[in-house]
């Protein structure tokens, strides 16, 4: 297998349509306009991603609107076919898979992985392609031009741009080209002197200095007028280098998500989401993420809304830095049956709180009982879909006023419903048989204990600035020394700012292990509508999928870098780390030679051990993982984290050989085709794709009609960042 194979995506890869239409159909008139503006802010909004992932992504994705607005890709593929240096069948194939990939993961690194992709067709036959399309003959000398912008990074694979990150190790254009970690060290001291929230700023390294963009419509420093305007641009000097603040940046995009939350306020159904759209639209104008903070506050308090939906600069992954969000949003209808089930979890959560393993002063001292729901996405505009979320990332509102928690409904079930038993690897037959029966619903159960228990629990220690203690200093102990707290957050730090780089995955890590934790709880099972033999499968194959996966993360590792690429999968190996410890056979993993006579990975678990050895081995470990985010030392959280965490040939495992056989048989990562919605008459009329490449292409094509001006805006900001990243 080549090495370049791993970075194209197979031509193979499934495609599904995330239903929507009953629930939708379900909604009033004013509630489909507050959905629809809403939705339209969302994908606008999502547009930033291409900004905030590599400097070729605007780019490509104006040369892909360009194809495909000119004509369908069943007409391209008609008239490129017929070129006579046109290309194959198959390979306009893989030209389709590699538009609808980009479309789906908003650039051309996965979101899940974050490494890059290139066409899987030879660049001559990508070029005859534009050629041969109506977008060249209506423009030849636009399309020329822009093709000889992006073809060459379109192909390029050198070892710093296959996968994201900071200096030598990866791409990112959250900083300039010329920034590495030192540089992110020296802005983030800055910006917290400053009490700057990075959360919707970039780093940019001048000759001048540093410049700190802040995402906003509003362009200038002088007030906007008509709306409160606190934003401060400080300057000053940190280790002898130069800062300033501006604001403006992606300022075209923040414009048009502003206008259309104005719109979808004019449908708000009462006064805290109109509030709540008020602040948004204030954040996003000025460039305050106190506002967005507002904003949420009012979220917080729209409790079962018909229609739910989230906005902003959220999820700090691909971050190399791990504090900048990458921005995304989403709108969605709820699904009452199954929300009935995480709310009578929420309701059990003050009665399971205790059951986890740290003393009672390391939680919150009130549980904040949040909404839980289930949601069938209608819009999810951004880098890619998740299954569950808890938000909003704020620790300082999560720990203090409360937080949400949904699970994607649509989303579990397109992803996982239809997989067929060969996709599932590593497993034996039987253990393969009970996965497929179960693992949709044993996520369920996961997804609702990791949101809910997970990212809901636990407290951090602080001093607050006028020398006072969140927490009994005198008389609290350390778990693992006996002796009295030495270490905390002080008044403005932050657990991203304070955990840097490991953070999102150290996080994801511990909701993962309180999932895995209470899923043995006989009343949370009962809760999911499990019991007896049922119950005790789900129980087994969520801690199986747990360990699989851990695993299967190995895919999502850079020998090169000794970097983890996505947050989840790199908590997942820490996790089979922790119970391959545990001894006693409790989990094998050993190589073997698989039917196809090549090397393949045989995972088993004795579930008869899940209490006595699985359960103790993680509770120990996830009590250390909370006491040191309580605590805030992240000294020892990093040497333990680091400890699991560490992939070599050293060992009963064979780390690396095992990745080489996870690559040699990784399945494709679903897409998801989204539906549109439009206004006539006052009227929302929403329209389905089919759940194939040319339907994910298409739906891309009409979101941004060529009225809207997308494209132009796009090419702008490209063209105005371009000179930072050459």
């Amino acid at each position: 297998m080549s090495d370049q194979s791993q970075y194209v995506l197979p031509t193979d890869s499934p495609v599904s349509l995330l239903d929507c239409k009953a629930a939708f159909g379900l909604l009033t008139d004013r509630e489909k306009l507050y959905a629809h503006y809403l939705s339209q802010a969302s994908w606008y909004g999502g547009l930033i991603v291409l900004l905030q992932t590599s400097p070729e992504s605007p780019g490509i994705f104006v040369l892909l609107q360009k194809l495909f607005q000119a004509q369908s890709p069943k007409h391209l593929e008609q008239a490129a076919t017929a070129a006579p240096d046109g290309p194959s069948e198959e390979e306009f194939q893989a030209l389709m898979v590699y538009a609808a990939g980009f479309y789906s993961n908003m650039g051309n690194y996965k979101s899940f992985g974050d490494t890059k992709f290139i066409p899987g067709l030879p660049v001559e036959k990508f070029k005859a392609t534009v050629w041969s399309s109506a977008a060249y003959t209506a423009d030849p000398a636009g399309t020329e031009k822009l093709w000889t912008a992006v073809s060459g990074p379109l192909y390029s694979l050198t070892n710093r741009e296959k996968q994201l990150g900071l200096g030598d190790k990866g791409i990112t254009t959250y900083f300039s080209q010329n920034c590495d970690l030192k540089d992110a060290e020296i802005a983030q001291k800055f910006l917290d002197e400053q009490k700057i929230s990075p959360y919707n700023t970039r780093l940019f390294k001048t000759t001048e200095g540093y410049e700190v963009r802040l995402a906003s419509s509003a362009t200038s420093e002088s007030p906007v007028e008509g709306m409160k305007d606190d934003v401060q641009f400080p300057s000053g000097q940190i280790d002898g280098a130069n800062f300033t603040v501006k604001r403006g940046d992606y300022a075209p995009l923040m414009e048009k998500v502003v206008h259309n939350l104005k719109l979808a306020k004019s449908y708000a159904a009462n006064p805290s989401e109109e509030k709540m759209l008020t602040e948004y639209a204030r954040s996003f104008t000025i460039g305050s993420i106190d506002a967005h903070k507002d904003g949420s506050r009012h979220w917080i308090q729209d409790k079962g809304p018909i229609v739910e939906s989230y906005i902003g600069f959220i999820e700090s992954y691909r971050d190399p830095f791990g504090v900048r969000g990458e921005f995304e949003g989403f709108v969605a209808m709820v699904n009452k049956q199954m929300s009935a089930k995480f709310a009578s979890l929420v309701g059990a959560a003050e009665d399971l709180l205790p059951l986890l393993p740290w003393p009672a002063e390391y939680e919150k001292d009130r549980f904040l009982r949040p909404d839980f729901t289930s949601l069938d996405i209608l819009t999810f505009g951004g880098s890619g879909i998740p299954a569950g979320i808890n938000i909003p990332n704020y620790d300082d509102i999560r720990q203090s006023e409360g937080f949400k928690n949904v699970s994607l409904g649509n989303v579990l079930n397109a992803q996982y419903a239809s997989d067929s038993p060969d996709k599932v690897t590593f497993l034996g037959p039987k253990d393969r048989e009970i996965f497929m029966k179960y693992k949709v619903p044993s996520f369920e159960v996961q997804v609702g204990l990791h949101e809910l228990l997970g990212h809901g629990s636990g407290k951090l220690f602080k001093k607050e600035a006028d020398g006072t203690f969140n927490f009994d200093a005198e008389n609290v102990k350390h778990t693992e020394t006996g002796e009295k707290i030495s270490s905390w957050y002080q008044a403005g730090e932050t657990w991203d700012s304070k955990f840097p780089v490991i953070s999102s995955s150290y996080e994801e890590c511990r909701a993962e292990c309180v999932g895995i934790y209470l899923s043995p709880n006989p009343q949370v099972l009962k809760i999911f509508g499990h019991e007896g033999q049922e119950a005790e499968d789900i129980m087994y194959i969520n801690w199986l999928n747990m360990v699989r996966a851990g695993v299967v993360a190995l895919e999502f590792y850079t020998p090169q870098t000794t970097a983890w690429r996505q947050a989840h999968m790199w908590a997942r190996f820490v996790i089979l780390q922790v119970l391959l410890e545990a001894g006693e056979d409790f989990v094998t993993v050993t190589q073997t030679q698989g039917q196809d006579g090549k090397p393949d990975i045989m995972i088993t678990m004795d579930r008869g051990k899940i209490l006595t050895v699985g359960k103790p081995a993680i509770g120990a470990f996830l009590r250390k993982l909370q006491v040191y985010k309580s605590t805030a030392d992240y000294p020892s959280a990093k040497a333990m984290y680091d400890k699991y965490s560490l992939v070599s040939e050293e060992g009963s495992h064979k780390w690396l050989t095992l990745r080489d056989v996870v690559l040699a048989r990784k399945q494709p990562r679903k897409m998801f085709v989204q539906v549109n919605t439009t206004v006539k008459d006052n009227k929302v009329d929403m329209q389905e794709y089919e759940a194939t490449t040319a339907g994910l292409i298409q739906s891309f094509a009409d979101r941004f009609p060529k009225e809207a001006g997308v494209e132009k805006i796009v090419a702008e900001l490209w063209e105005k960042d371009r000179p930072y990243f050459s």
